[in-house]
């Protein structure tokens, strides 16, 4: 069977092909009926897994800002979050939790999952996503201050490496007002705090 290295420049080689010739290069055949359309599939995952670089979060956030005079905390919690380690092109998921204490304007409750999809679905390492989320959020309405925190599971960690299946990794990024301990350890609080379902 001939490899892309053999017949053609890889620079030239589809996305496709390449798939294919790593399925190859696993030692598989990628002709055998369950590995057909592998490559195939393999490509509009890829397409579709790191969607973020064709998003703009600026863009995420405009048209869903509101003038508002409310200035206590506003906390959106528990945001699904799936990403692809940038090491290992593994899955890492977990829970996002945003807050910020507005100053003057507010944003759609529904854009800030959006916003952390933006930066999620692009390769990533949990210490940059939670950054960029705070920082995001701090540019477009410049609050009093941004806390996030991420909780998530790394199968880089869970399937290969150490093999540790419980373990979980928490980053948070605290900007303005929550780097000062009774703001910090508020919002702490309030995203541990479990309440039954409505």
């Amino acid at each position: 069977m001939q490899t892309i290295l053999e017949s053609q420049s890889l620079a030239t080689a589809s996305l496709q092909e390449v798939m294919r010739e790593i399925l190859v290069r696993l030692g598989e055949d990628p002709e055998r009926e369950g590995l057909r359309d592998t490559p195939e599939r393999m490509e509009r995952s890829m397409q579709y897994l790191p969607k973020g670089y064709q998003q703009d979060p600026e863009e995420t956030l405009l048209g869903a800002m509101f003038e508002v005079a409310h200035d206590e905390m506003v906390i959106v919690k528990d945001i699904e979050m799936f990403s692809l380690c940038e090491h290992h092109l593994l899955q890492f998921f977990g829970k996002v939790h945003v807050a910020y204490i507005p100053q003057g304007k507010v944003i759609g409750l529904s854009k800030v999952p959006r916003l952390v999809d933006v930066f999620a679905r692009r390769l990533q390492v949990q210490e940059r996503l939670t950054t960029q989320i705070a920082e995001a959020i701090q540019n477009a309405i410049k609050p009093q201050g941004v806390g996030v925190v991420i909780e998530a599971r790394h199968l880089c960690m869970m399937m290969r490496g150490v093999e540790k299946q419980h373990s979980s990794t928490i980053t948070s990024s605290m900007l303005g007002a929550f780097r000062e301990k009774q703001t910090r350890d508020e919002f702490l609080a309030l995203i541990r705090a479990r309440h039954a379902a409505f």
